[in-house]
Protein backbone atom coordinates (compact mmCIF):
# COMPACT_ATOMS: atom_id res chain seq x y z
CA UNK A 1 0.00 0.00 0.00
CA UNK A 2 2.81 2.52 1.23
CA UNK A 3 4.28 1.62 -2.44
CA UNK A 4 1.27 2.64 -4.63
CA UNK A 5 1.03 5.71 -2.48
CA UNK A 6 4.44 7.08 -3.32
CA UNK A 7 3.55 5.77 -7.08
CA UNK A 8 0.94 7.98 -7.14
CA UNK A 9 3.11 10.92 -5.46
CA UNK A 10 5.66 10.59 -7.70
CA UNK A 11 3.00 10.39 -10.65
CA UNK A 12 1.15 13.28 -9.19
CA UNK A 13 4.55 15.54 -8.93
CA UNK A 14 5.92 14.71 -12.65
CA UNK A 15 2.15 15.77 -13.75
CA UNK A 16 2.55 19.24 -12.41
CA UNK A 17 6.15 19.50 -13.75
CA UNK A 18 4.85 19.13 -17.22
CA UNK A 19 2.07 21.27 -16.42
CA UNK A 20 3.83 24.20 -15.42
CA UNK A 21 6.73 24.04 -18.00
CA UNK A 22 3.51 23.74 -20.63
CA UNK A 23 2.22 27.28 -18.62
CA UNK A 24 5.92 28.78 -18.81
CA UNK A 25 6.08 28.19 -22.42
CA UNK A 26 2.36 29.82 -22.89
CA UNK A 27 3.61 32.62 -21.04
CA UNK A 28 6.49 33.53 -22.14
CA UNK A 29 4.81 33.11 -26.26
CA UNK A 30 1.80 35.08 -24.82
CA UNK A 31 4.05 37.91 -23.69
CA UNK A 32 6.16 37.48 -26.98
CA UNK A 33 2.97 38.42 -29.02
CA UNK A 34 1.93 41.47 -26.79
CA UNK A 35 5.03 42.71 -27.34
CA UNK A 36 4.78 42.04 -31.18
CA UNK A 37 1.25 44.14 -31.01
CA UNK A 38 2.54 46.66 -28.83
CA UNK A 39 5.56 47.24 -31.59
CA UNK A 40 3.61 47.39 -34.42
CA UNK A 41 0.89 49.71 -32.42
CA UNK A 42 3.48 52.02 -31.88
CA UNK A 43 4.70 51.77 -35.28
CA UNK A 44 1.68 52.75 -37.10
CA UNK A 45 1.17 55.68 -34.56
CA UNK A 46 4.96 56.91 -34.67
CA UNK A 47 6.61 55.96 -37.66
CA UNK A 48 6.73 57.77 -40.82
CA UNK A 49 6.41 55.22 -42.89
CA UNK A 50 2.93 54.54 -41.14
CA UNK A 51 0.31 54.59 -43.92
CA UNK A 52 -1.70 56.60 -41.08
CA UNK A 53 1.09 59.37 -41.77
CA UNK A 54 1.35 59.25 -45.73
CA UNK A 55 -2.47 59.85 -45.61
CA UNK A 56 -3.61 62.17 -43.19
CA UNK A 57 -7.16 61.53 -44.53
CA UNK A 58 -7.48 58.61 -42.40
CA UNK A 59 -7.03 58.39 -38.88
CA UNK A 60 -5.82 55.69 -36.56
CA UNK A 61 -8.10 53.93 -34.10
CA UNK A 62 -5.58 51.00 -33.36
CA UNK A 63 -5.35 47.54 -34.65
CA UNK A 64 -8.35 44.85 -34.23
CA UNK A 65 -6.71 41.37 -33.43
CA UNK A 66 -8.28 37.72 -32.72
CA UNK A 67 -7.33 36.54 -29.36
CA UNK A 68 -3.81 34.95 -29.16
CA UNK A 69 -4.70 31.47 -30.09
CA UNK A 70 -1.38 28.92 -30.25
CA UNK A 71 -3.36 26.55 -32.69
CA UNK A 72 -2.82 28.40 -35.24
CA UNK A 73 1.02 27.93 -35.17
CA UNK A 74 2.51 25.38 -37.66
CA UNK A 75 5.57 23.59 -38.54
CA UNK A 76 6.67 23.15 -42.35
CA UNK A 77 9.57 22.57 -44.28
CA UNK A 78 9.54 24.93 -47.78
CA UNK A 79 8.71 22.55 -50.17
CA UNK A 80 10.14 24.01 -53.70
CA UNK A 81 8.91 23.54 -57.44
CA UNK A 82 11.67 22.08 -59.18
CA UNK A 83 11.28 24.70 -62.05
CA UNK A 84 9.77 27.89 -60.73
CA UNK A 85 7.60 29.46 -62.73
CA UNK A 86 6.60 33.05 -63.47
CA UNK A 87 2.55 33.85 -62.99
CA UNK A 88 0.57 37.01 -63.12
CA UNK A 89 -0.44 38.50 -59.85
CA UNK A 90 -3.03 41.46 -59.73
CA UNK A 91 -2.53 44.40 -57.64
CA UNK A 92 -5.38 46.16 -55.96
CA UNK A 93 -5.15 49.50 -58.27
CA UNK A 94 -5.66 46.86 -61.59
CA UNK A 95 -2.06 46.53 -62.21
CA UNK A 96 -0.61 43.20 -63.08
CA UNK A 97 2.64 41.97 -61.31
CA UNK A 98 5.58 38.98 -62.15
CA UNK A 99 5.91 37.17 -59.40
CA UNK A 100 7.75 33.31 -58.91
CA UNK A 101 5.46 31.01 -57.82
CA UNK A 102 8.43 29.23 -55.44
CA UNK A 103 6.98 26.67 -53.32
CA UNK A 104 4.90 25.83 -50.59
CA UNK A 105 4.31 24.74 -46.79
CA UNK A 106 2.00 22.40 -45.55
CA UNK A 107 0.46 21.89 -42.18
CA UNK A 108 -2.58 20.08 -40.49
CA UNK A 109 -5.04 21.58 -38.51
CA UNK A 110 -8.18 19.47 -37.47
CA UNK A 111 -6.49 16.63 -39.40
CA UNK A 112 -6.76 17.95 -42.07
CA UNK A 113 -3.63 18.88 -45.09
CA UNK A 114 -2.98 22.34 -45.87
CA UNK A 115 -0.99 23.90 -48.37
CA UNK A 116 -0.07 27.82 -48.58
CA UNK A 117 2.33 29.28 -51.48
CA UNK A 118 5.16 30.68 -51.34
CA UNK A 119 6.02 33.54 -54.03
CA UNK A 120 9.60 35.85 -54.74
CA UNK A 121 10.36 38.52 -56.47
CA UNK A 122 12.45 38.29 -59.59
CA UNK A 123 15.74 39.83 -59.80
CA UNK A 124 14.76 42.76 -61.75
CA UNK A 125 12.70 43.95 -58.98
CA UNK A 126 15.31 43.70 -56.26
CA UNK A 127 16.51 47.16 -57.26
CA UNK A 128 19.22 49.13 -55.14
CA UNK A 129 17.03 50.31 -51.74
CA UNK A 130 14.88 46.98 -51.77
CA UNK A 131 17.58 44.25 -51.20
CA UNK A 132 15.77 42.96 -48.74
CA UNK A 133 13.27 41.75 -51.37
CA UNK A 134 16.21 38.85 -52.18
CA UNK A 135 15.09 36.65 -49.23
CA UNK A 136 11.86 37.71 -48.91
CA UNK A 137 9.25 34.60 -49.22
CA UNK A 138 5.84 36.78 -50.40
CA UNK A 139 3.27 34.38 -48.40
CA UNK A 140 -0.26 35.49 -48.62
CA UNK A 141 -3.80 33.66 -48.33
CA UNK A 142 -7.49 34.12 -48.07
CA UNK A 143 -9.81 32.16 -46.12
CA UNK A 144 -13.52 31.52 -44.78
CA UNK A 145 -12.98 35.01 -42.53
CA UNK A 146 -12.02 37.32 -45.23
CA UNK A 147 -14.47 39.68 -46.33
CA UNK A 148 -15.97 39.01 -42.79
CA UNK A 149 -13.76 39.40 -39.87
CA UNK A 150 -10.73 39.67 -41.76
CA UNK A 151 -9.87 42.71 -44.55
CA UNK A 152 -11.64 41.42 -47.97
CA UNK A 153 -8.39 41.06 -49.90
CA UNK A 154 -6.69 38.92 -47.67
CA UNK A 155 -4.17 38.84 -45.42
CA UNK A 156 -0.09 38.28 -44.90
CA UNK A 157 2.45 36.31 -43.19
CA UNK A 158 5.69 37.54 -42.43
CA UNK A 159 8.37 34.81 -43.56
CA UNK A 160 12.36 35.10 -44.85
CA UNK A 161 13.89 32.07 -46.43
CA UNK A 162 16.67 31.20 -43.77
CA UNK A 163 18.10 28.23 -44.91
CA UNK A 164 19.52 26.08 -47.76
CA UNK A 165 18.95 23.27 -45.79
CA UNK A 166 15.79 21.15 -47.63
CA UNK A 167 14.71 19.99 -43.61
CA UNK A 168 14.89 23.22 -42.05
CA UNK A 169 11.50 23.96 -40.27
CA UNK A 170 10.06 27.31 -40.70
CA UNK A 171 7.49 28.25 -38.23
CA UNK A 172 4.10 29.76 -39.97
CA UNK A 173 2.54 32.33 -36.64
CA UNK A 174 -1.04 32.58 -38.12
CA UNK A 175 -1.06 35.06 -34.71
CA UNK A 176 1.02 36.89 -36.81
CA UNK A 177 -0.94 37.47 -40.09
CA UNK A 178 -1.45 40.99 -40.70
CA UNK A 179 -3.29 43.09 -43.47
CA UNK A 180 -1.13 45.08 -46.49
CA UNK A 181 -1.51 48.36 -45.96
CA UNK A 182 -3.92 48.77 -48.64
CA UNK A 183 -5.86 47.89 -46.17
CA UNK A 184 -6.07 51.45 -44.83
CA UNK A 185 -5.89 53.75 -47.66
CA UNK A 186 -6.18 53.45 -51.29
CA UNK A 187 -3.13 55.26 -51.85
CA UNK A 188 -1.37 52.01 -51.50
CA UNK A 189 -1.68 48.90 -53.99
CA UNK A 190 -1.00 45.36 -52.54
CA UNK A 191 -0.94 42.04 -54.40
CA UNK A 192 -4.10 40.20 -54.50
CA UNK A 193 -3.98 36.36 -53.36
CA UNK A 194 -4.83 34.41 -56.14
CA UNK A 195 -7.56 31.76 -56.42
CA UNK A 196 -5.26 29.24 -55.57
CA UNK A 197 -4.08 30.77 -51.81
CA UNK A 198 -7.35 30.41 -51.01
CA UNK A 199 -7.63 28.07 -47.46
CA UNK A 200 -10.81 26.18 -46.71
CA UNK A 201 -10.64 27.02 -42.74
CA UNK A 202 -11.83 29.90 -40.60
CA UNK A 203 -8.32 31.07 -39.60
CA UNK A 204 -9.15 33.18 -36.18
CA UNK A 205 -5.83 34.49 -35.56
CA UNK A 206 -4.20 37.31 -36.07
CA UNK A 207 -5.27 40.78 -37.50
CA UNK A 208 -9.13 41.55 -38.30
CA UNK A 209 -10.78 44.28 -40.60
CA UNK A 210 -9.71 47.76 -39.71
CA UNK A 211 -12.71 49.83 -41.43
CA UNK A 212 -16.28 48.26 -41.22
Amino acid sequence: MKKIILFIVFLLSVISIIQCSKDEFGSEYYAMIKEHRHKTDSLFKYSETSPFKKDKSIKYSGIQWFPINPDFIFKSRLIKYEIPETVIVLGTKGEERNQIKYGWFEFDYKKVKYKINVYKYLESDITPGREMLKNYLAVWFRDQSTGKETYEVGRYLEVEEESTDLNYLYTLDFNKAYNPYCAYTPIYSCAIPRKEDYLDLRITAGEKKYHE
